[in-house]
């Protein structure tokens, strides 16, 4: 009887303690790990560059007693414009519609006795705009005062950019990193650390923002030459956070 109830305990006190043990296990398996110490910087790289294309917006506006009259003299002003864009070379692919829209014009009379009489339509107002791309720079000056001659009286903002900016952008990402690689030499040199593998790198690219060059008078107000033109250059910047390891 004896011999039974001490078997009994043994078992009891071998399976406290196996808890106990799995317990202790479970407890280790949580705690952190020890992080593996990093650095991580931020580059910027810019490049720039000659545009190659111009971005044009060219507007013909007319108005008219009816829609309909409004309508025929836009066109026919329109039409001029279209082919003398095409005999200066700009190709069809280049040239697009942006905006088209037709707009009463009311006439409003003066309150008499305190009572206001609806407004009037006088007219209308019709207005086709067209977005160019200029590939050839060089004849920018000379198609806008032509386009103007023939009938363009409102747009003209003009807007630099490259068809392919890959190169300068190329340039721009190994600046970027370049920068944020002698920032991470720099810090580990003055920490008394060495420089690990890398473990990361992201980009933000930011390309130019489109700028207004210049807005388009009316015809009357347009000189009998050429519009000067400066292009100047684009600048595009790459920005990069890099993270390296630090070696122990």
């Amino acid at each position: 009887m004896r011999l039974a109830l001490s078997s009994s305990r043994l078992v009891l006190a071998t399976l406290f303690a196996g808890a106990i043990a799995a317990t202790a296990g479970q407890a280790s398996a949580q705690e952190p790990r020890p992080r593996d110490p990093i650095i991580s910087v931020s580059g910027e790289g810019e490049a720039s560059v000659a545009p190659d294309m111009a971005i044009l917006t060219l507007s013909v506006v007319r108005n008219g007693e009816t829609a309909e009259a409004a309508l025929s003299a836009n066109s026919t002003a329109m039409k001029e414009v279209l082919a003398a864009l095409k005999a200066e070379g700009i190709a069809d692919r280049d040239i697009q519609t942006s905006n088209f829209s037709i707009y009463p014009q009311y006439r409003h009379s003066e309150p008499k006795n305190g009572i206001t009489e609806p407004p009037q339509i006088v007219g209308y107002e019709v207005a086709n705009t067209l977005t160019l791309r200029v590939r050839d720079l060089q004849k920018l000056g000379g198609l806008i005062d032509r386009s103007v001659k023939l009938g363009v009286n409102q747009g003209g903002q003009i807007v630099f950019t490259n068809d392919k900016p890959d190169e300068a952008m190329t340039e721009a990402r190994k600046a970027a990193v370049a920068e944020a690689l002698a920032k991470a030499k720099t810090l580990t040199e003055a920490a008394g650390v060495k420089l690990g593998r890398v473990l990361e790198i992201s980009e933000n690219a930011v390309r130019p923002t489109p700028q207004p060059m210049m807005r388009m008078a009316m015809a009357k107000d347009m000189a009998a030459e050429a519009v000067p033109v400066a292009t100047g250059e684009n600048t595009y910047t790459v920005m990069v956070n890099v993270t390296f390891a630090l070696e122990r």
